[in-house]
């Protein structure tokens, strides 16, 4: 069986962390994700997915996120029963994170907020806490660009003879 969930979204709030009874930190919060595609005259929608982070994840999401924050999320989908205070059955579906990372936005040194998209728009290296108390790991420089691709000069590139056979 697989049971496994990568998202990636914007806290809709700063998370809180908790501790249980036992001292294990825990946090939950909701991100929201854009949706891929945008019917035409209509604004992008966005669906809202609520995530669990245990232990060093938990306390790695509140010492780094905040509300509007972009955030990657790689765990599994759960659900569980409880009953609300009036005596009503409820469900809940939600992310438990197994991994939790930074994505495409850089820290701003010494600043507490979140600046503009890396120059790949994608993801980039970052620290990462799992839920089985794995440490974090240190940052990776960012790959640099090659300079050809920088320039796109046409003289970059070489003309390939479409009667020789290719190699592939």
């Amino acid at each position: 069986m697989i049971n496994r969930v990568i998202l990636m979204g914007r806290l809709v709030a700063d998370p809180e962390l908790k501790t249980t009874n036992t001292g294990i930190s825990v946090t939950s919060f909701r991100i929201a994700v854009d949706r891929s595609y945008v019917k035409a005259g209509e604004q992008r929608q966005a669906d809202f997915f609520d995530i669990v982070a245990w232990r060093s994840s938990a306390e790695f999401v509140c010492r780094n996120f905040s509300k509007g924050s972009l955030i990657a999320v790689d765990g599994q989908l759960q659900s569980r029963q409880y009953q609300t205070k009036d005596g009503q059955n409820r469900t809940a579906i939600e992310v438990v994170a197994d991994n939790v990372s930074f994505t495409g936005e850089r820290r701003e040194a010494g600043a507490g907020t979140y600046g503009g998209n890396s120059s790949y728009g994608g993801y980039s290296q970052a620290p990462r806490a799992n839920s089985y108390g794995g440490s974090q790991l240190p940052p990776e420089p960012a790959p640099q660009q090659p300079a050809a691709y920088s320039a796109g000069a046409p003289d970059d590139f070489q003309v390939m003879p479409l009667d020789d056979d290719l190699p592939f």
